[in-house]
C-alpha cells in the first residue's frame, strides 16, 4: 500500500522533486520537493483509495476512534471521506479560533471523552500537526493518533511527536517515494543521493544553493 500511495502522489504531482532550479517554500528556504496533496480531491479514483488506506491504517494501529477529525483545510475532505467509510461523525479543527461568535476551534460536535484519529495531508516538522491534535484535546477529545497521507521524513517530526507523547503514522514515506520514483525512472541514482541530502539537513541544503537557512 506504501507503495501504491507512492506512485498515486507521483502521478498526480501532488508530490513533485524537482533539482535545478529548487523549489522554493513560503519561508525562502530551498528544497528539491514540494508537497501538495490536495490534488487528490480532484481525482474520484485516487481518492477512494486514499480513504481506503487511511481505513486500513487506522484500523492495523488498533485505534478505536468515536469520531474522525480533519485539520482545517488539508485533512478536511480526507477526514470526510474516512469518516463515511467508519459511519463516524467528523469534526475539523481550526488553526485557530475564530474571532466571532462562538470562537469556535473545533466544528462539528465533540463531546469530551470521546475517542479521536485527527487526519492530516502531510507532516513536514510535525508543528502544526501536533498543534491541531492539542486542539483536539483542549476540547475535551482523546487522541488516539494523528494519520497523515505523506511524511518528509525528517527527525525533527518524529522528535517533537516523541516530546508531545502523540502516535502518528503516514499511508507512505519519503524513502518509499524515492525509491517508487527510482523504479519508474523519474529519479536516477544520483539525483536520489542529493534529494536524500535534503532529508538529513534541510537548512544546509538550502544555504548551500543560496536559499534561507
Amino acid at each position: 500500500m506504501k507503495k501504491e500511495i507512492a506512485k498515486i502522489l507521483l502521478e498526480l504531482n501532488a508530490v513533485a522533486l524537482q533539482l535545478d532550479p529548487p523549489f522554493t517554500w513560503a519561508s525562502g528556504r530551498f528544497s528539491p520537493i514540494y508537497c501538495d496533496n490536495r490534488l487528490i480531491i480532484s481525482n474520484p479514483a485516487h481518492r477512494k483509495t486514499v480513504a481506503s488506506a487511511f481505513s486500513d491504517l487506522i484500523r492495523n494501529n488498533g485505534w478505536m476512534p468515536d469520531v474522525i477529525a480533519g485539520t482545517a483545510t488539508a485533512g478536511i475532505p480526507h477526514a470526510a471521506w474516512v469518516a463515511d467509510l467508519f459511519n463516524l461523525p467528523m469534526v475539523y479543527v481550526r488553526g485557530s479560533a475564530k474571532g466571532h461568535g462562538k470562537q469556535n476551534r473545533i466544528e462539528g460536535t465533540l463531546v469530551e471523552g470521546q475517542k479521536v484519529v485527527l487526519i492530516e495531508d502531510l507532516i513536514s516538522t510535525g508543528k502544526s500537526s501536533i498543534d491541531a491534535a492539542q486542539g483536539v484535546a483542549d476540547a475535551g477529545g482523546k487522541l488516539l493518533g494523528v494519520a497523515a497521507i505523506f511524511t518528509y521524513g525528517l527527525s525533527v517530526a518524529a522528535t517533537q511527536f516523541e516530546e508531545a507523547h502523540m502516535a502518528f503514522d503516514t499511508l507512505t514515506s519519503f524513502d518509499t517515494l524515492m525509491d517508487v520514483a527510482e523504479e519508474l525512472g523519474t529519479l536516477s541514482p544520483a539525483q536520489k543521493q542529493i534529494i536524500a541530502a535534503w532529508q538529513q539537513d534541510p537548512a544546509k541544503w538550502s544555504q548551500d544553493r543560496g536559499g534561507a537557512a
